[in-house]
């Protein structure tokens, strides 16, 4: 008798990239039910080894991460990281005004100014839907 084995289900992973501890947690709070998981990392090292985890990879929605971040540049960052997952969707938080520029040539970037926690979580249930269809 041969039984069939149901495949895993995924749940989808926000990783949240920052270094500041107060603001990671009230941007983990505000982004907590638009995934089933809002996984944080201090720096984009940390970020890194997590996304090279094929159990974490394979849940991965959506990045967020800041512009400025320790020990490494946004852009140098998120190069890296699409070099390792090339399609899931990468949102740039930032106050700066024209900092989009750097990101120029570097796909799948989305870039948001605000400081309002309603924008901010539409824009991040919109990216999740769209890491949805693209990782599908």
């Amino acid at each position: 008798m041969i039984q069939s084995v149901e495949p895993r289900a995924l749940t989808e992973t926000i990783l949240l990239v920052d270094d500041n501890p107060l603001r990671a947690a009230m941007r983990q709070s505000l982004l907590e039910g638009k995934a089933p998981a809002v996984s944080r990392a201090l720096d984009a090292a940390e970020a890194l080894c997590l996304v090279e985890s094929p159990g974490f990879a394979e849940q991965l929605t959506l990045v967020i991460t800041g512009h400025a971040i320790t020990g490494i540049s946004g852009p140098e960052f998120v190069a890296e990281l699409r070099s390792r997952m090339p399609r899931v969707p990468v949102l740039v938080l930032s106050s700066l005004s024209g900092f989009e520029k750097q990101y120029q040539g570097i796909g799948g970037v989305y870039f948001s100014q605000t400081q309002s926690p309603e924008e901010l979580r539409s824009l991040v249930v919109s990216l999740v839907s769209l890491g949805q269809r693209q990782t599908a």
